[in-house]
């Protein structure tokens, strides 16, 4: 039951929920999706921008190794970029958005880094669909919480090392006061 007393499932309609379940089942199915590789190979210049940008004076990055807390910038898409259509983030958020769900709000995102990547490696991330709750009813409104999976690797292939992993979680909802 919600605060209001009324189910979460009779939040929105069940034809809705229905097919907001079947597609996130769906996506989650693809797996590993969405592999992106890296625009360039690790390098100092960059290094150094983020660092300055970032306020850091570690030498130790100095030193031909990038802080792990790096690990996304060297997949970002760019200013002109635009998510693969397999990305299950991108793919689900749709779904929601043809939905009615159409506000969105970061609400976490966890990270975790085995290892700095050194200068001259490339990296690529892939994306995984890990789950789609609801629907929720929030302060910010009805909607699910989305979290995918973005896996950082360097290599291809079995002897591929895993660097760096993010959970990313969002909701996506109708605002409260919108006509539903």
């Amino acid at each position: 039951m919600t605060a209001t007393g009324v189910p979460p499932v009779e939040l929105v309609a069940p034809d809705v929920h229905a097919h907001v379940l079947a597609e996130a089942e769906r996506i989650r199915g693809l797996g590993e999706a969405a592999e992106r590789w890296a625009r360039d190979e690790v390098n100092q210049p960059r290094i150094d921008d983020w660092l300055e940008a970032m306020g850091v004076t570690n030498p130790r990055w100095k030193q031909g190794e990038a802080p792990p807390a790096m690990a996304q910038v060297w997949t970002m898409y760019g200013l002109g970029g635009r998510p693969p259509a397999d990305d299950p983030l991108h793919g689900m958020m749709q779904v929601l958005t043809e939905a009615g769900f159409t506000a969105v709000l970061g609400t976490n995102c966890e990270q975790e880094y085995h290892r700095p990547l050194r200068v001259g490696e490339r990296v690529r991330v892939t994306t995984a669909l890990e789950s789609v709750v609801g629907p929720k009813a929030t302060g910010m409104g009805v909607g699910y919480f989305v979290t995918s999976r973005n896996t950082w690797y360097v290599g291809e292939g079995p002897g591929a090392e895993v660097v760096a992993t993010m959970l990313f979680r969002v909701l996506k909802f109708v605002p409260k006061g919108a006509a539903g």
